[in-house]
């Protein structure tokens, strides 16, 4: 069940007595349990009903023992178990979950790991419960997440606002999230956010930044190119070397799994290569420019100076001075 339709089921007062949430992505199991923290209970209730442990100063007779007693002035009370992955003998909780009272919610946040699926005790978690099991959003489907996330509020989002966030950001889920609704705020009467908006309340240049130096490389656009690296050296928090060199690396390693293929329809590309449906134009236009054998000179380039960049060969250049030369290459090749 997805954290949506949880949350969907409880505005409807529909509950089980157990909820796991688990895996490698915070961001999903935090919505879950920051609503089952200040909304599920009135604040009257909350006063008498609401048990808050964290796993590690917890013992699992605490939790069973508060999950057994009976709400007051409530149908029923809400015990949080957080950072459920740092308490001992965890799985002790079993003989609750065997047969937990129906007035009682217990919901256990297990970040970072997840339950054999093997075990007696994942499967019980589903027969009694319910089982939320997360994964990390891949770089690729950040922009549509984003762009689904913006529509829900009810706005839109430009291609190229929607690259500059991703881009700045990363996988961020509750960083995006924050960023968009602080942009809403100052949207006034717009309906669609714009690469200026994102200028203006994130501080993302938006002629200085990874997409639009991605874009000046694809193009083998030197002089774009050179300007662009020389604004992150002015301003070096703007784009670290480290930020830069894995979305490059991405970029030509889908040039690299293009050129393998026999089609160059949108979709099928998109299909084969996981390249988000918005910007497999972009990667076709890039084919056109760099061939099957500049491909692999260039990832051959950004591998060499991604080391240098981490001091592997290389003691003391500074990293404008690495792009430039990196970059050059890359044009020359």
């Amino acid at each position: 069940m997805s954290h949506e339709k949880i949350i969907a089921e409880w505005k409807k007062k529909v509950f089980k007595p157990v909820y796991w949430l688990e895996g490698e992505e915070d961001y999903f199991i935090d919505k879950v349990v920051d609503y089952a923290e200040h909304k599920i209970l009135s604040e009257t209730e909350t006063s008498f009903n609401l048990t808050v442990f964290y796993g590690k100063d917890t013992n699992w007779p605490d939790v069973i023992n508060t999950c057994r007693r009976y709400p007051m002035f409530s149908e029923r009370q809400v015990v949080l178990l957080k950072e459920g992955q740092q308490m001992k003998d965890i799985e002790k909780l079993e003989s609750y979950i065997e047969n937990p009272l129906t007035s009682t919610i217990l919901v256990v946040s297990y970040k970072e790991k997840k339950v054999d699926g093997r075990t007696k005790f994942a499967k019980l978690l589903k027969e009694k419960g319910v089982l939320l099991s997360t994964r990390k959003i891949y770089e690729n489907q950040l922009p549509e997440w984003t762009q689904e996330m913006v529509s829900r509020h009810g706005y839109e989002i430009s291609k190229k606002a929607l690259m500059l966030l991703v881009d700045h950001i990363g996988n961020d889920l509750s960083r995006i999230e924050n960023e968009i609704e602080k942009i809403l705020v100052n949207l006034g009467n717009r309906k669609t956010i714009n690469e200026d908006d994102i200028e203006q309340f994130i501080g993302i240049s938006k002629e200085f930044n990874v997409f639009e130096f991605q874009n000046a490389l694809a193009s083998k656009d030197l002089g774009a190119c050179m300007r662009i690296i020389q604004y992150f050296e002015a301003n070096p928090k703007a784009a670290p070397i480290q930020l830069i060199m894995p979305s490059l690396y991405l970029f030509f390693s889908k040039l690299y799994m293009i050129h393998g293929l026999t089609s160059r329809d949108e979709k099928a590309v998109a299909a084969a290569t996981g390249i988000n449906p918005f910007f497999v134009k972009d990667h076709l236009r890039a084919i056109r420019v760099y061939s099957f054998p500049q491909v692999e000179m260039a990832i051959l380039l950004l591998h060499q100076y991604n080391l240098r960049s981490i001091g592997v060969s290389d003691i003391g250049t500074e990293d404008a001075s690495l792009l430039k030369e990196m970059v050059y290459k890359i044009i020359a090749a």
